[in-house]
């Protein structure tokens, strides 16, 4: 491992992005979401992915010259089209609009159609967040789990993520994949060379599998079995259907060089808490129940962890594997 700070490791992840042929925006916007997740802990959406979307980028799976615009809008709700470039300027796009949208008409949907890989599902949500509003994110990922009863993989991972403001601390920041685990752990252990738990995934057979390469040729098995598929597949149908985007078994996988261009989606709900309850009366309510959930002592409130991770990686860097650094500065040379 080599420690390296938070702004040398943006310098790099941009100019290998753009070496291969993303413009300078989109660049920029996707350095800023892995770096992010790197400082907080999520290496599987960090970094690590550069070398992936570089060679999408090359390879014609992602159009490095593509700029989002909004296809359709109506009061609260906007289409934004990636256009299938990498995925974070659409986001960014999608989520301003729903913010503006959601103060001017109290909730607001945006959807993004033609899309790629998303990261992190919260680092969408921080805008939303700090601007005193309620946001949910959500998207689908090429064919990685099978649906309830089946046994050949359909849907994607399908993360989903929460922000809920707070009176005077930071917000409630949840995000979980739809799947036992992301299906990006699977990518970074195949990488360095070790086993995964029992329960993560079933190799190509459908028979538990360690190893992390024959899950990726398998199928990760669903949170919370067929509820986690259940909520899987309302994620699947709310990016797709609503903005027709593709379906995770029309998406060539992630970890493939060659393939088409995923076309996937993403959805960002924002509200505005004073066009309901009101302000204090949400505010109030939040804080009343992590009161309560506070009086037990092993009770972490979600986003914490993430935080201190990145306060720490602000002051003193972040460990990436010497292998994986030693690609980025190939890539970025």
């Amino acid at each position: 491992m080599t420690m390296i700070t938070l702004e040398a490791l943006h310098d790099l992840a941009e100019r290998a992005l753009s070496r291969a042929g993303a413009n300078p925006a989109m660049a920029a916007a996707t350095a800023r979401a892995l770096v992010y997740a790197d400082a907080q802990g999520l290496a599987s959406h960090g970094v690590s992915r550069v070398p992936q979307y570089a060679t999408h980028l090359v390879n014609g799976r992602a159009d490095g010259a593509a700029e989002p615009q909004v296809l359709r809008a109506k009061g609260g709700a906007v289409l934004v089209d990636a256009r299938c470039g990498l995925a974070f300027p659409a986001c960014a796009l999608a989520v301003d609009e729903a913010i503006t949208r959601a103060r001017e008409f109290g909730v607001a949907f945006a959807g993004v159609t033609n899309s790629h890989h998303f990261g992190a599902a919260a680092y969408h949500l921080e805008s939303v967040g700090a601007t005193g509003l309620v946001g949910l994110a959500m998207g689908n990922s090429p064919a990685a789990m099978a649906v309830a009863g089946g046994r050949r993989p359909l849907l994607g991972t399908n993360p989903i993520a929460a922000v809920f403001p707070r009176r005077a601390a930071a917000p409630l920041l949840i995000d979980l994949s739809l799947s036992e685990v992301a299906r990006g752990k699977l990518m970074v252990a195949a990488k360095e060379g070790k086993a995964i738990p029992l329960g993560w995934a079933l190799d190509g057979d459908g028979r538990p599998t360690t190893d992390p390469k024959a899950g990726l040729e398998g199928s990760m098995l669903p949170l919370g079995g067929t509820k986690g598929a259940m909520l899987a597949l309302v994620v699947e149908l709310i990016v797709t259907a609503l903005t027709g985007a593709a379906m995770g078994f029309e998406a060539s996988s992630f970890f493939v060089d060659e393939g088409n261009r995923p076309r996937i989606g993403q959805a960002f709900l924002v509200i505005d808490p004073d066009a309901l309850a009101g302000r204090d009366t949400y505010l109030a309510r939040i804080e009343a129940l992590i009161a309560e959930m506070s009086k037990d002592p092993g009770v972490r409130l979600p986003g914490d962890r993430r935080r201190a991770l990145a306060a720490k990686a602000d002051a003193s860097g972040v460990d990436v594997p010497e292998a994986l650094l030693a690609q980025l500065q190939r890539l970025a040379a």
